[in-house]
């Protein structure tokens, strides 16, 4: 067989030989103590996962068109990430009640300034201007704001319960509200107002698509789906597994307890950052936002009913609202965000401002 050929077939069957590793992987490690040898080995698992989760969602969204492909991945990872939360909490700990706060929190910031940022300064760096259709993204931006402020920033001022809490009515009604708006939302971005998320040229239009072979078939799009969701299952799942090892890594190096959220975090943000930044190198940084503000507004959107509803069951309060440094950083990313999004082009400076920003929210996590 020519070497070419040999080197094609693998090219093509490692996204789907790579989850069912990663899920072995998970299977043989969870729960267990982890030697520097294994933690090596189970990192570059879980980076091979993420690689193949961004591969199979690029193949259902050439499937779907967008934004439906954005919004696969976002929904995909977000509810695994919910459910990894909710077990996390379930477990009891002495970070638990807070939990829910800091992972939503660091999505957020992870999102809003880390993706959006980097997205703005490749696309920018390669095209000179990043262009995006301001109405859609602006109209994802005040639903994360909504949400943001609803979720994590009245419950700091509200005077029903003690402490930064709802009460269980207050957090019921946090709830239904932000289904409700997550919800208009996919509705607006799918059925309304689709030719809003849609790449534009830099005069406004509407960009052609893609030149691309034939879409995959109904079968192969299935299988990429399926594919896609055990991917992100070992990704989340192996982030777990070497959690602890972060966590001594994080103590070695004196930073605080909670920035081990923030780590996870990161790695299980890993596929939107790798597909939004693949986007924006195809000037298609509109599909970086989507992705970005997408996968914030479903981690709120979805984590506090989520939550809402394990709460009858979890013992101990549930702490929501940020602290003020949280809600100054939170402040200021929604006011750069508004003056990035309104002209709807941006250049390197726009995309260097916000990731100064997520710096800055990295920097103090470390040091609060």
């Amino acid at each position: 067989m020519p070497p070419r050929s040999i080197q094609s077939r693998l090219t093509h069957a490692w996204p789907t030989v790579v989850p069912a590793v990663a899920v072995v992987a998970l299977a043989l490690t969870w729960g267990r103590g982890l030697g520097p040898v294994a933690v090596g080995l189970v990192a570059l698992v879980l980076a091979g996962a993420v690689l193949a989760a961004v591969q199979h969602a690029e193949v259902i969204a050439h499937r779907l068109g967008e934004p439906y492909g954005s919004l696969v991945l976002a929904v995909a990872v977000t509810v695994i990430e919910v459910a990894l939360i909710v077990t996390l909490m379930a477990s009891g700990g002495e970070k638990a009640e807070s939990l829910a706060r800091d992972t939503v929190f660091a999505a957020v910031m992870i999102t809003c300034n880390g993706i959006v940022g980097l997205a703005l300064l490749a696309g920018a760096r390669k095209f000179g201007v990043s262009n995006f259709n301001p109405e859609g993204t602006g109209a994802a931006l005040a639903t994360v704001v909504s949400l943001a402020t609803l979720s994590l920033v009245l419950p700091t001022f509200t005077s029903s319960a003690q402490g930064p809490r709802f009460s269980s009515a207050q957090l019921a009604f946090a709830a239904i509200a932000s289904l409700v708006l997550y919800a208009l939302f996919v509705l607006n971005q799918t059925v309304r107002h689709r030719d809003f998320f849609l790449p534009v040229t830099p005069s406004g239009e509407v960009a052609p698509p893609e030149v691309h072979a034939d879409p995959p078939t109904a079968p192969a799009a299935w299988t990429s789906l399926g594919l896609l969701l055990l991917a992100l299952v070992a990704v989340v799942g192996l982030a777990k597994v070497e959690s602890p090892s972060i966590e001594a890594g994080v103590k070695a190096v004196g930073f605080p307890p909670s920035f081990v959220g923030v780590v996870i975090a990161l790695l299980v943000l890993l596929p939107e950052t790798l597909a939004a930044f693949r986007a924006a190198t195809r000037d298609r940084v509109q599909i970086s936002l989507n992705l970005s503000y997408g996968s914030a507004m479903a981690s709120i959107g979805l984590t506090i009913p989520a939550i809402a509803v394990a709460s009858i069951w979890l013992d101990g309060p549930l702490l929501l609202g940020l602290g003020s440094v949280q809600i100054v950083l939170l402040t200021l990313t929604v006011v750069v965000s508004i003056l990035t999004v309104i002209p709807g082009r941006a250049t390197r400076l726009q995309g260097a401002v916000h990731l100064i920003l997520f710096a800055a929210f990295l920097f103090l996590s470390v040091s609060p």
